[in-house]
């Protein structure tokens, strides 16, 4: 969705960007424990988010209780506080340095207990979780807060709230205030799940520089209908918004003694750019991989300017340029260089290092013979998703290699595709040569991924920026020189202000524009900026110091990735000193959570890191859904995730004479392209696609759109359609089979089938044929592992975590014996 425009000054309308702070609050109600109060209080002054997340609940059971709180947070924040009350006894989270927090934990690691409270999961968010026992009657107070710096990107700030509490509470309110000085251009709220009834709890009010909203949803509006219990509320709530801009593009900002300088300007054009892309095709990228790669890079190559130049480099065990040099993006070479993408095959080895080389000597070529344009930018973009394995493979030799041969002069961004990669290397590849490392996550929308990073860096509008303030008026400085301003970004400087600074504070930012250089002046009251801060009741004071603290912590986190060995340890110490004086969970802290005696005494919850599987498994990459889940009456086996690999074609899904129902379907890579399900009696046809179904009786069809009500009945069969897209097609004393198309991980169309036990006898098909004579046989000590005997076959079976699109998205993970045929 794309912000309202709003009116500027300036002459270039301003693009928005993407902040994000993302957050899920989710509590598991398990048995008698009820939550009867969770409250959400965000408060973000000056792009400083500082949320807090308040669970009360109460163990109805007549004996002890599990009471679990979970919750996701944005990866780039840090818990500062963690906290439970149990019986009016505190139990706080002590932050310390990781090796004591580890110490101290000791005991527990040796009785085999997980150590970790956050885990990776999803893009953009860790999932923190905590459980206590609970005395009959007792009430718990869980209480977590952590902070983050709102990144600009792609044009809008943007705040994310999952809201997941499972059930309903009785006093359930999320309260948000927003404070920026330089103004609010715009504010909008989005959500997944509201209804008009619940649109009545939600309330905005916004002027120039504030903005409250607050979402306070009844017990009766949380409830789906009167006649169920279950929430309504699971899904998303957004709040986007921007801020007003100027053509000198800086807001200086004073709170207590330190400063932030924000630093975006308007109206500036365009630097051409001169782009590298670097291609994996080893064999690994086979498949989706190369796919979305392909269909990435077409949409790419579109979106290059006439006054551009590139080139591609695609490698496996070898490296190939596709031109012998780089060529201006002129309509005729845009094209040829799409048909030439779209032929690329996956196949092979990974040789990154000479693929590296190749790219840069493109450049330098470039630059000998002058070609490249004067005022122009220099980028190289590597997509990789293995570690190397051909030529030389040693990742420190890799990264020496690129850097000497870069020597400074081009920008380097690393893409890494999917959890096999080394995240690390690649982010020190990066970070040696002024760029940034980002993983693309392997799922239905990759290709999106690979072209929504690309628009971050397609406009660069300046090159080496450098913020300069008087040496009398501030001290402790974060990072003042940036090799590269993009379009809808946003260069943060923090700072503390000298005792004896002067009442105004003056700043100056240069850098280089299109063929020439700029300068940019603006200044700022300390006194005036002091009082305005200070006079708001609802805003986090001394927040500026802490986001002085946020960022200089997380730029010395960068900064070791790419130190010597002889550097790094004076870096870890000043990060870890910031850390423990600010109580941030970073890398190098962790928190020890303790527990009321006669309970696991102490869990430590430290930042995960990002990289490989190790961290991410299993719940960083989105679990799939299942090509059929499978009801079995009768058998030990609960469920039955099916999923199909090695057929191709149509395919006789399920056959039953006897009920008079026969379904087939065309399966076409990974999915379903239709699914056809036919009644003997009515004689009625049936024919779904991803876009719409088609009903055909007596020789006439009829056409739906999914999500459209329908609610049809005929002598012998009902046709329902809920707005959530399922279709359910039932009749007495037959199977119910039901119809979707799921959108989430691993999308297609998906089968349902209730009422199985009415099948007959004569059942067949290859999902059919799992209702014939079933014997299930564990293997001998496993409970994870087993086989399923079907007319003669054998099937391994293995206990998986998927995703059961039965209920309509988002979907709920569920454990079930898989299956693959």
């Amino acid at each position: 969705m794309k912000p309202p425009a709003s009116a500027h000054t300036c002459s270039t309308m301003l693009v928005p960007l993407l902040l994000l702070a993302a957050l899920q609050v989710t509590i598991a109600q398990k048995n008698g424990i009820d939550i009867y109060s969770l409250t959400v209080d965000s408060k973000v002054s000056s792009r400083f988010a500082h949320t807090v997340i308040t669970s009360r609940v109460v163990n109805k059971a007549s004996t002890v209780q599990e009471a679990t709180f979970q919750m996701e947070l944005p990866k780039k924040a840090f818990i500062t506080n963690f906290s439970m009350i149990i019986d009016g006894v505190t139990y706080p989270g002590d932050i310390k340095e990781k090796a004591a927090a580890q110490e101290q934990y000791s005991a527990a690691v040796a009785r085999g207990e997980s150590a970790g409270l956050v885990k990776a999961t999803g893009r953009k968010t860790e999932k923190f979780q905590v459980s206590v026992s609970v005395a009959p009657a007792a009430k718990v107070t869980f209480q977590l807060v952590y902070e983050e710096l709102l990144k600009r990107q792609l044009g809008v700030y943007e705040l994310l709230l999952k809201v997941q509490p499972q059930q309903l509470v009785k006093h359930l309110q999320m309260d948000i205030h927003i404070f920026e000085p330089q103004g609010i251009s715009f504010l909008e709220t989005e959500s997944t799940f509201m209804t008009n009834e619940l649109a009545d709890a939600l309330t905005t009010v916004h002027n120039k520089t504030k903005a409250h909203i607050q979402f306070k949803p009844s017990l009766s509006q949380q409830q789906k209908s009167p006649e169920q219990q279950d929430t309504v509320l699971d899904g998303s709530f957004i709040v986007r918004y921007d801020v007003n801009r100027t053509l000198s593009g800086g807001s200086i900002q004073i709170e207590n003694g330190y400063f932030v300088h924000y630093f975006a300007p308007e109206g500036l054009p365009t630097m051409p750019k001169n782009v590298v892309f670097v291609i994996d095709k080893s064999g690994s990228m086979s498949g989706k991989k190369i796919q979305q790669t392909r269909e990435a890079l077409i949409k790419i190559l579109d979106d290059l300017r006439p006054s551009d130049q590139f080139n591609l480099v695609v490698f496996s065990k070898h490296a190939t340029q596709w031109r012998p040099s780089l060529v201006a993006a002129t309509e005729e070479n845009v094209s040829k260089a799409k048909d030439y993408a779209a032929s690329i095959q996956a196949h092979g080895g990974t040789n990154i290092n000479d693929a590296m080389l190749m790219a840069v000597e493109l450049l330098d070529n470039s630059n000998k013979e002058e070609l490249l344009p004067s005022g122009s930018v220099s980028l190289i973009i590597l997509l990789t998703d293995g570690d190397p394995t051909e030529g030389e493979t040693n990742p420190a030799k890799i990264q020496k290699n690129v850097q000497d041969a870069i020597s400074g002069q081009y920008s380097l961004f690393c893409l890494g595709f999917g959890f096999d990669v080394s995240y690390s290397f690649l982010e020190k590849l990066a970070l040696d040569n002024g760029g940034l490392a980002r993983r693309i996550y392997e799922d239905s929308d990759s290709a999106l991924q690979l072209k929504d990073f690309y628009q971050e860096v397609a406009n660069p509008l300046l090159t080496s920026v450098a913020f300069e303030y008087p040496i009398n008026a501030v001290e402790m400085v974060t990072q003042e020189i940036f090799r590269l301003h993009f379009k809808g970004s946003e260069m943060v400087v923090a700072g503390k202000l000298r005792d004896q600074s002067p009442d105004v504070l003056s700043a100056k930012v240069n850098g280089q524009m299109y063929k020439q250089n700029v300068s940019f002046q603006m200044e700022s009251n300390v006194a005036k900026q002091e009082e305005e801060f200070q006079s708001l009741k609802y805003i986090f004071h001394n927040f500026m110091e802490r986001l002085w603290a946020y960022l200089t912590i997380q730029q010395l986190l960068e900064k070791i990735v790419s130190a010597s060995d002889a550097e790094r340890p004076g870096l870890e110490k000043q990060a870890l000193g910031l850390s423990l004086n600010y109580s941030f969970v970073t890398p190098l802290t962790s928190m020890v959570v303790t527990k009321p005696e006669g309970q696991e005494q102490s869990q430590i919850a430290e930042k995960p890191k990002e990289d490989g599987t190790a961290t991410a498994a299993p719940t960083s990459a989105p679990l799939q859904a299942p090509h059929v889940i499978l009801p079995l009456p009768g058998q030990s086996v609960d469920r039955l995730c099916v999923d199909i690999r090695h057929s191709q074609g149509l395919v006789n899904l399920i056959s039953d004479p006897d009920q008079g129902i026969e379904v087939t379907g065309q399966f076409e890579k990974t999915q379903f392209s239709w699914i056809e399900v036919t009644f003997k009696t009515p004689e009625v046809h049936v024919r779904v696609s991803p876009e719409h179904v088609v009903v055909t009786r007596n020789q006439r069809n009829f056409v739906y759109k999914w999500k459209e009500t329908l609610f049809s009945v005929m002598p012998g069969l009902k046709m329902t359609m809920d707005k959530t897209g399922l279709l359910l097609l039932s009749s007495p004393d037959k199977v119910t089979i039901g119809l979707l198309p799921w959108e989430g991980p691993g999308a297609g169309l998906r089968l349902l089938l209730r009422d199985t036990d009415h099948f007959s006898s004569h059942v067949s098909g290859i999902f059919g044929q799992f209702y014939q004579d079933v014997l299930w046989k564990p293997a001998a000590s496993e409970d994870t592992k087993g086989t399923l005997t079907v007319q003669g076959n054998d099937y391994p079976a293995t206990r998986e975590l998927k995703l059961d699109y039965q209920e309509g998205p988002p979907g709920t993970e569920i454990s079930c014996w898989s299956v693959v045929l």
